[in-house]
């Protein structure tokens, strides 16, 4: 039976839009010693969300927010889910379209990324707060 190892990675976003984390998550990966296996990540919230997408221009991350916004617009007036402001329920929306987890292959002890891939933290809300993201490696 493999062992998995599970540690907690804490990102507070500046603002809303797609923040690298892949510095964090390989530490994490670097840290378990493992060689071969794989490295599953899973926010715990329900108003940002995780993908891969291009490192290398930020006019790719620019272009994907900005579809996002239009495609999920705040103050639509069939939006009833206010609570936290205009900002509540579209950042929801944007959760469910995108994702809340990830899984990434470990080969040789790295993450298995492309060369012009990252993993980000995008952060739906106005006024973020820390994000919890949970690691395992196994």
């Amino acid at each position: 039976m493999a062992a998995v190892s599970t540690q907690t990675v804490t990102v507070r976003a500046p603002r809303r839009g797609l923040h690298d984390i892949t510095g964090p998550i390989a530490r994490v990966v670097s840290g378990s010693g493992l060689q071969t296996g794989m490295c599953t990540l899973f926010i715990r919230h329900t108003s940002a969300s995780l993908i891969i997408q291009e490192n290398y221009d930020a006019s790719a991350r620019a272009d994907l927010e900005t579809f996002l916004d239009r495609l999920v617009p705040e103050g639509a007036s069939w939006i009833t889910h206010t609570l936290e402001g205009d900002d509540d329920m579209p950042s929801h929306i944007k959760s469910v379209l995108t994702q809340v987890s990830l899984s990434i292959p470990i080969l040789e002890g790295k993450l298995a990324l492309g060369t012009w891939q990252g993993i980000y933290l995008w952060e739906h809300r106005d006024r973020p707060t820390p994000r919890e993201i949970l690691v395992s490696v196994f």
